[in-house]
């Protein structure tokens, strides 16, 4: 039953996922002019100049705001990436006992206290 909420869950955020990726790049493209906006914002000296820059920035943190959709995708994609990491995780079984090298001071301790004294 897991495995089937797991596939349901998967196919539902890989189609919304897959529909909303024109609002991604869209995303991704008023992204990158509010960086060129924050960055050329930084360089420019004049007052003219900042201005120019800080409405490109303006504009392109509002159109990214505005882009809700994108949103939602950037969702989806988080729930495709959580479904396929759960797909893939070995099962933890609570069953069995794993038993290592001992690593208590103390038990090591008195080995090595064995060993000097022989």
């Amino acid at each position: 039953m897991k495995k089937f909420g797991l596939v349901l869950l998967g196919i539902t955020a890989g189609i919304i996922a897959v529909a909303n990726l024109g609002s991604l790049l869209a995303l991704a493209l008023s992204a990158l002019i509010a960086y060129a906006g924050f960055h050329y914002f930084r360089k420019s000296d004049s007052t003219i100049a900042k201005l120019f820059w800080g409405g490109v920035l303006l504009i392109g943190l509002i159109t990214a705001i505005s882009n809700v959709p994108a949103f939602i995708g950037i969702i989806a994609i988080i729930g495709v990436l959580y479904v396929w990491r759960k797909w893939n995780s070995t099962p933890a079984d609570d069953n069995i006992i794993e038993h290592g090298p001992i690593n208590d001071p103390f038990v090591n301790f008195e080995r090595q206290w064995e060993e000097i004294t022989k």
